[in-house]
């Protein structure tokens, strides 16, 4: 049915920083949340891939997970709120699904609610407003479909079809996005960023965003430190934190008391609105609100208040017009033409 392609190939072509314990950002390796019991194979993934893009998923047969995450945006989904099976929305924004791999244990969803990648790609399947499908349901239709046989069988050993085995051939499938043929990526293979190699792959302009990203002092600018919530070379944080939206978190509290994931930065230029609610509407907005509009919380992170205290008011970059520039050239080149435009990632029945 779908084109067999080399996932543990692409895997294994990952950059050194991205296997290794040592990296430039942080250790990335110990963040992988590929489990012993359920490692990405070539039949695994070919099978995810099928079923994330199968709008048998959902009730109606109207919507597939790839309805909501969609490649060219990062598979991520560029309205605010996601429609649903029978047309209601979501009551967040898609989560981009790029390097989920990279999430650590019990660190999925805005909320953090599930614990594990399988237990994640199952919930939005029985969610009633997202695709509203029981599970049983779902492997009597799955199993009355006759290509899948073959494909759990490669996968699997046998044609027994069930919902674990759904959950984990689609987790192996979006463990297998990880997103690294970036500009940013092509400046580390040449050398380390206080390298005149590595700063040669990039503009002046990009340059100085990297530097202000990274917390580098650039001209006035002691510190930015942005690589404190997206860390590693993956650019993924392993826990949630509150980042200043709201004064008032009362109406979404998160995981609790208005804590909120912070998701991979990696295709973030194609990822547009932004934040748990997508509000805000491009990256220039993002870098105002976190330049000038982080609003005081009793438990706002302290790397967003005026000299990392515990308690201090929230911090006010003071960014110019030039700078804010800087950064959203930097954030720019995370992004992975090949990863949105690779094959293996690409909708099977439009083949």
């Amino acid at each position: 049915m779908a084109t067999s392609h080399d996932y543990e190939g692409y895997l294994e072509a990952r950059p050194r920083y991205y296997t290794t314990t040592t990296s430039p950002f942080g250790n990335v390796r110990s963040q992988d949340n590929t489990p012993f019991s359920n490692p990405v194979s070539n039949a695994g993934a070919t099978l995810g891939r099928v079923l994330f893009y199968d709008v048998r998923l959902s009730a109606n047969s109207s919507i597939s997970c790839a309805s909501c995450h969609i490649q060219k945006h990062g598979f991520t989904d560029p309205a605010q709120f996601s429609t649903g099976f029978e047309g209601g929305k979501t009551g967040r924004h898609s989560m981009s699904l790029t390097n989920a791999t990279y999430y650590t244990p019990k660190n999925f969803f805005w909320d953090e609610r599930a614990d594990t990648l399988e237990e994640q790609v199952l919930m939005p399947i029985q969610d009633p407003v997202e695709m509203g499908m029981n599970l049983f349901d779902l492997e009597v239709k799955l199993a009355a479909t006759s290509f899948y046989h073959g494909l759990f069988e490669q996968a699997f050993g046998d044609e027994a079809i069930t919902s674990q085995r759904i959950s984990e051939a689609m987790a192996q499938f979006i463990r297998s996005m990880v997103s690294y043929q970036s500009k940013y990526d092509q400046a580390f293979a040449v050398g380390e960023w206080n390298d005149p190699d590595f700063a040669a792959v990039f503009t002046e302009q990009e340059m100085e965003g990297h530097k202000l990203f990274s917390g580098f002092p650039v001209g006035r600018q002691a510190s930015l430190g942005c690589i404190e919530c997206h860390q590693t070379s993956a650019h993924t944080m392993d826990q949630a934190h509150i980042n200043g939206l709201d004064a008032d978190t009362s109406s979404d509290p998160g995981a609790g008391g208005g804590f909120f994931k912070s998701p991979s930065l990696r295709n973030i230029a194609v990822g547009a609105p932004y934040m748990h609610d997508g509000r805000l509407k491009n990256l220039m907005d993002v870098v105002e609100f976190y330049n000038s509009g982080v609003q005081p919380h009793p438990n706002l992170s302290p790397d967003l208040r005026r000299n990392g205290s515990p308690t201090g008011p929230p911090v006010r970059m003071n960014l110019d017009q030039e700078e804010k520039e800087a950064l959203v050239a930097f954030l720019q080149t995370l992004t992975d033409e090949s990863f949105l435009t690779n094959p293996i990632f690409s909708d099977p029945f439009a083949e």
